[in-house]
């Protein structure tokens, strides 16, 4: 089945709607029939909004603008190719246990975005709800852990108590041998969490919304956004040149400090590599995604049988997409540990990404004194379980010029007020 949704014949995207029926007529023909799941735009000379960032957050905004608010003259603009941000450097971990409720709601909204969201684009993102387990290793984890509970079941999040036999049984590599260097004394289960594919959501949101007419334009640097006399967002300069827009959203991760500046506005942030690896690819082993902020590390395993490892964010302020050697070490060390089982594992690859960080460790998401002119970032190592619904609340702001409930504490505003959100304990593993 082709569907057109937009109907200006310039902008037409014929999107091919994926079923069983689809791929039974695409494997008769030898696969050579599907057409291209979003095209390499060109710019325009105006749009009405222009988001910086291609990646799963500025996508999913432009999804949502056209699909639920009818704006279709969208660009989503980006310095290299599609999902090749943070989106692609991620390591796919869902969940939505927060501890403040300004948190909760808004990583509970995502996630129930996330349980529909091959549906809505016609598109498998993966998301498998195999739940994620937060390691307690002392009495100030146990506090700290239940008191994440209480707060979450408070917010209608799930989340419970296991002890350290439970865990066991819930996660059968888990040692918990009370001599261990980091004995286990029981976790913090959210069963909704889970994982997703972290390429195949930007790329089903970049089907979606060029189906409704947005333009893509990959390989083209924003390199400052532009201001008009009377202080309001004229457009953006490109590598290609100035594009004219009415509203700019800045999605922009690591760098969007830098690009901000370039309008006037200041931002709390501060960008760090932030490394990941994984292993050789075994058989299923890992049932759940595992975490431990004492040990600072967290795994999981990937459907191609790859176990995904990862840690806090290197110690130095950098714009590289490469860390450190001795935190992968120290994070190796830590699983190791945990999981002996794993000892004789081998690296298969590490990769880095760049994360802004706030000194809240939340995000910033809404309005700037810049008449025009939206922000989405700040999500530290967070961001990718955010996705769909930063993207929603981002468009709704963006639409309507005002903040969606959800995302309306998450101001820049809240860093003169006082008024923070202090999620640094709740996010202190990196995910």
């Amino acid at each position: 089945m082709l569907i057109a949704i937009n109907n200006d014949c310039e902008r037409a995207f014929t999107m091919t709607r994926f079923s069983a029926l689809s791929l039974l007529k695409n494997a008769v023909t030898g696969h050579k029939g599907w057409t291209e799941q979003w095209p390499d735009s060109q710019p325009k000379a105006e749009y009405d909004v222009v988001v910086v960032g291609a990646g799963g957050h500025g996508l999913g905004a432009a999804y949502y603008l056209a699909k639920e608010h009818g704006i279709t003259n969208v660009a989503v603009i980006d310095k290299g190719w599609l999902g090749g941000g943070n989106t692609g450097r991620n390591t796919t971990i869902i969940r939505s246990n927060y501890l403040y409720d300004e948190s909760a709601r808004l990583y509970d909204h995502a996630l129930d975005l996330w349980e529909g969201l091959s549906q809505e684009l016609n598109y498998n993102v993966m998301f498998s709800r195999r739940g994620v387990m937060m390691l307690a290793h002392n009495q100030h984890d146990i506090q700290s852990f239940q008191r994440h509970i209480h707060a979450n079941r408070l917010n209608g999040v799930d989340n419970k108590w296991l002890s350290a036999k439970e865990a066991k049984a819930f996660c059968p590599p888990l040692n918990i041998a009370p001599d261990a260097r980091y004995p286990v004394v029981g976790a913090a289960l959210q069963m909704r969490a889970g994982t997703a594919r972290h390429d195949a959501v930007a790329w089903g949101y970049a089907r979606g919304a060029a189906a409704r007419g947005v333009d893509i334009i990959q390989n083209c640097p924003v390199t400052s956004i532009r201001r008009g006399p009377d202080g309001a967002v004229e457009g953006v300069e490109t590598a290609r040149g100035f594009i004219k827009a009415k509203k700019v959203a800045v999605s922009a991760a690591g760098h969007t400090s830098v690009l901000m500046d370039s309008a006037g506005v200041r931002m709390p942030l501060e960008s760090y590599p932030l490394q990941a690896l994984v292993s050789e690819p075994v058989k299923p082993i890992m049932p759940c995604v595992v975490m431990s902020n004492t040990v600072h590390a967290y795994i999981s395993q990937s459907d191609k049988g790859e176990l995904v490892i990862g840690s806090g964010t290197d110690q130095y302020t950098s714009y590289s997409q490469r860390g450190g050697l001795p935190l992968i070490e120290h994070t190796v060390a830590a699983i190791c540990e945990v999981f002996p089982i794993f000892n004789r594992m081998r690296m298969l690859r590490k990769w880095g990404g760049i994360v802004d960080v706030t000194p809240d460790r939340s995000a910033i998401l809404g309005k700037t004194p810049v008449k025009g002119l939206y922000v989405n970032c700040g999500w530290g190592t967070g961001g990718f379980k955010a996705t769909p619904g930063a993207a929603h609340v981002l468009a709704h702001t963006v639409a309507k010029d005002e903040p969606h409930a959800i995302n309306a504490p998450f101001t820049l505003e809240r860093f003169t007020t006082g008024r923070l959100i202090d999620e640094a304990a709740a996010a202190a593993v990196a995910h």
